[in-house]
């Protein structure tokens, strides 16, 4: 089972449709309904941080659950607040973009690692926020994995553990690769039909 932390955004139930798509078995609780330890209890294979309209700090559980996931090695993918949150769980800071950007195409470079394995550089990415975690002071711990341009981080992921996260919306329709990213993913946890 992979269970999917809700930050009551409107794109959750887009990233439970493409899952359900590739064969896993999704349980969504909002980031409130419970706390990390009650989370691991249910034994998930692999964690999903939905996307969400505040900062790390208001997210409910995710941070405790980013150190939980860390302490058993469970596979762990944030997207955008989630890619904020793993980036703030680890050392990093977050801070307001230069510009808020809602529904608006990257051109994202990446090094094809993790969920961009086998696939382009670049690729088309839908973004829709106003923070990013910051390069300077990102731990070493953590890896840039994808950018815009201008270093603009989209992508990164921990050296050590299968957690990653993503910046952009690869369940938006206008991204490109975006059921492949989380085939990637869920390979990595061994959830869904190829499992």
């Amino acid at each position: 089972m992979l269970l999917l932390i809700d930050n009551y955004d409107s794109f959750t139930y887009n990233l439970v449709h493409y899952l359900g798509e590739l064969g896993a078995e999704v349980q969504v609780l909002r980031n409130d309904a419970l706390t990390a330890q009650e989370a691991m209890a249910l034994s998930p294979q692999a964690i999903m941080l939905s996307p969400g309209p505040c900062d790390p700090d208001r997210a409910g559980i995710c941070l405790d659950l980013t150190r939980a996931a860390a302490e058993t090695r469970t596979p762990l993918l944030g997207v955008c607040l989630g890619h904020q949150t793993i980036g703030q769980a680890f050392g990093g800071r977050v801070v307001q973009h230069s510009q808020i950007v809602h529904g608006k195409l990257g051109e994202i470079r990446h090094q094809g690692t993790g969920v961009f394995a086998g696939l382009p550089s670049p690729l088309l990415g839908t973004r829709y926020h106003s923070l990013v975690v910051a390069r300077d002071g990102l731990p070493d711990t953590l890896e840039v994995t994808a950018e815009l341009e201008d270093g603009t981080i989209m992508g990164l992921r921990h050296r050590d553990l299968p957690i990653e996260g993503v910046q952009f919306h690869p369940e938006s329709i206008r991204s490109e690769h975006g059921h492949r990213m989380l085939q990637h993913f869920l390979d990595t946890a061994r959830i869904g039909e190829a499992a």
